[in-house]
């Protein structure tokens, strides 16, 4: 069994510069203003935008994501619905074959150090988990039949496609205190990245959880970008 952390990765991602010119663009279509862009008018048009949550702007740019985490995080991320996903399936991943090296992929709970006696527990429920279901293939299950053991810490990676305008409706949900520990332990650095790269549509965000990811990477806990 390998005992993983999350990480995620940019699949599309349109350059930064050509993100606020399409989206100006498209907003000045509605007031026919196209006349009066300048080197510096996208930025302060879409500035406003933000601030006056004109969102709907927003949508004509799309971001692809790639995320590894556990099932228990996409079983709450595929509630957005204005997204697109494909998600690696346990009806068709035979983790008892070689490919998968006869084993299952399990995501660490980060709230629990490895010496605390609550991640001792998880692990031995992981361990039986994978038993069983190594048990089950070799007694002649299906793939899709001997997932019924699988845990919600199984590893799994989901591809995800959304607007600008829906990653940041994500981003206000999952990033936010509410959310569970290990939605949140993704979406902060997710987050991060989008105002890494287009700074312009992220920073309120960037601002607003700035604490919280501080917090989560002095734990050392939040997800990687590879």
């Amino acid at each position: 069994m390998k005992v993983i952390d999350p990480c995620f990765s940019f699949m599309h991602l349109p350059d930064g510069e050509f993100v606020l010119s399409h989206l100006e663009l498209a907003a000045r279509t509605c007031y026919k203003s196209e006349d009066k862009s300048s080197p510096d008018s996208a930025r302060k048009l879409l500035s406003r935008i933000v601030r006056l949550g004109h969102d709907s702007v927003l949508e004509h740019i799309s971001v692809t994501v790639r995320i590894v985490c556990d099932r228990g995080v996409t079983h709450e991320l595929v509630r957005h619905r204005l997204c697109a996903f494909s998600q690696e399936s346990t009806r068709y991943a035979n983790y008892a074959q070689d490919k998968f090296g006869r084993e299952i992929t399990v995501i660490r709970p980060f709230f629990w150090a490895e010496d605390d006696a609550r991640y001792a527990l998880w692990l031995s429920a992981m361990q039986a988990c994978e038993d069983a279901y190594l048990r089950l293939v070799d007694a002649g299950a299906t793939a899709q039949e001997a997932r019924s053991v699988l845990p919600n810490s199984l590893k799994t990676e989901i591809v995800t496609t959304a607007n600008i305008r829906e990653w940041r409706h994500i981003f206000k949900l999952r990033c936010d205190k509410a959310a569970h520990p290990q939605m949140r332990q993704v979406m902060l650095p997710l987050m991060s990245a989008f105002q890494q790269r287009i700074p312009l549509l992220f920073d309120d965000l960037g601002e607003r959880f700035a604490e919280a990811l501080a917090e989560l990477d002095s734990q050392g806990a939040a997800a990687r970008l590879y």
